[in-house]
């Protein structure tokens, strides 16, 4: 990484799976200028209020990892905050960003943006080739308009400042666990642990299992960040994926975290209830081809995973529990 140690950096929703990443890496590397602000100080939906936050801190870079996101049930319940919330969130910071002289900003997409039935792997050619899935239609088509706000901008200004990114499903510690908003895997690693330690004989889990996801770890993401802040793209007309490479079923990840966290009762698949895109894997060959690579492999992010759960949330309910 090119940037001075001292180079102003803004993480916003730095206390994020991929938020919490960047902060890991960027400390690590010795950068000392990192910008924070929690949500309780800074309502990114508030145009005015970002605005003035950008005018003070004045960031040369940024990350915008903030925003509402969740899993299909969430999805489905709360559709108009999810729409408005991220439409505001990217409309609000990539205009400061612009009007305050940022030097490059990456926004987070994903890959829910893709057609349901798109071919696989999906190249960022094919967005909006076809239909979204529906159980996270509002989320996909905000997360599009930032996409597309970040090109225009690209365009009409004729700099390369903005880069949308999109990374596949993140996992790692800080993920979110609630079962009624989380994702996949953090969901079924709370499940799992949850049934292991009260020796419950069956966990019935929503779907088919058959869907197949590829998985990507945060730190891995937070990488691959940090090499776009400083690479220099000459012109950049689309997106840019960000995937392992490899995929997996439900039902595979399911066995893994099962096998890892010691769970031997039985496995129950509610068909009734939506599986989702059948296929999410990305052609990442492009920020391949620019020197990034997942360094973690699916087995050893789940033990990382697991580790971190059970350290930080497994005692936190034991404590509630005897309180």
């Amino acid at each position: 990484m090119n940037m001075p140690t001292e180079t102003p950096i803004y993480i916003a929703g730095h206390r994020g799976l991929i938020g919490s990443a960047l902060v890991r890496r960027l400390t690590a590397a010795g950068h000392r200028h990192l910008i924070t602000c929690d949500r309780s100080t800074l309502d990114l939906t508030d145009a005015s209020a970002t605005n003035a936050f950008f005018a003070e801190t004045r960031p040369e870079y940024v990350v915008l990892a903030a925003g509402r996101v969740g899993g299909i049930v969430e999805n489905q319940q709360f559709p108009a905050d999810f729409i408005t919330s991220n439409l505001a969130i990217q409309l609000n910071v990539v205009q400061a960003a612009r009007r305050h002289g940022v030097r490059r900003l990456i926004l987070l997409g994903s890959s829910c943006m893709y057609p349901r039935e798109c071919p696989q792997p999906m190249e960022e050619n094919t967005l909006l080739s076809g239909q979204l899935e529906p159980t996270s239609l509002a989320y996909a088509i905000a997360k599009l308009a930032g996409v597309q706000l970040c090109l225009a901008c690209n365009q009409q200004d004729g700099e390369q400042r903005f880069i949308p990114l999109i990374p596949n499903s993140a996992y790692g510690p800080h993920d979110n666990f609630d079962l009624g908003s989380g994702h996949v895997l953090a969901s079924l690693i709370r499940r799992f642990v949850e049934a292991a330690q009260q020796g419950a004989p069956s966990v019935t889990l929503w779907g088919s299992g058959r869907p197949r996801r590829e998985f990507v770890f945060a730190d891995d993401i937070a990488d691959a960040c940090l090499q776009l802040l400083s690479r220099d793209i000459s012109k950049l007309e689309l997106p840019v994926n960000l995937g392992s490479g490899v995929d997996y079923s439900i039902a595979e990840l399911a066995g893994k975290i099962a096998g890892f966290v010691g769970y031997t009762g039985n496995v129950v698949w509610d068909s009734s209830k939506p599986d989702g895109a059948p296929q999410k894997l990305l052609d990442s060959s492009r920020l391949r081809d620019w020197g990034w690579q997942a360094a973690t492999g699916l087995d050893a992010g789940l033990h990382e995973t697991i580790a971190w759960y059970r350290s930080n949330h497994v005692q936190e309910e034991q404590a509630c529990t005897h309180q």
